[in-house]
């Protein structure tokens, strides 16, 4: 079976490390690059041919949701927003679900074992179910 390719995009070098290390847990996800922001991701993106990005929203040099809008008309795939900021009914997730990421999490918060392990195993299915959307250039 082939594995699912991620770029991590985050400017926390914590949130980075700890992303790498949940999804590169699961025999089905292979995380093949990190970014600490838009720009550095751009050329990533183009070098490595991910099949899944998981996108922060506050980040220096150029915010998530810009570089979502950009990403989606120029070259449309499976984002999962994973941000402090993302939480169900948030206006910044409801414009970055519209824009077509496919679905978001908040980042880890790591209180406990259990914690991190439901966390764990939530974002590798979010990142498992983002890799089968569709995704077309628009003509």
């Amino acid at each position: 079976m082939k594995k699912v390719r991620v770029l991590i995009i985050d400017d926390s070098h914590v949130i980075r490390d700890v992303l790498t290390e949940i999804l590169n847990s699961s025999p089905g996800i292979e995380v093949v690059g990190t970014a600490e922001d838009p720009l550095i991701a751009r050329e990533m993106i183009k070098q490595l041919n991910p099949d899944v990005l998981t996108l922060d929203i506050e980040m220096p040099r150029m915010d998530g949701i810009t570089f979502l809008r950009n990403l989606m008309r120029l070259r449309p795939m499976p984002v999962v927003m994973i941000s402090a900021l993302t939480e169900s009914n948030a206006e910044v997730t409801l414009t970055a679900l519209e824009l077509g990421a496919v679905d978001f999490i908040a980042k880890p918060s790591g209180d406990t074992e259990e914690g991190m392990n439901d966390y764990a195993e939530e974002i590798i299915a979010k990142v498992i179910t983002a890799s089968k959307a569709n995704f077309k250039k628009a003509e």
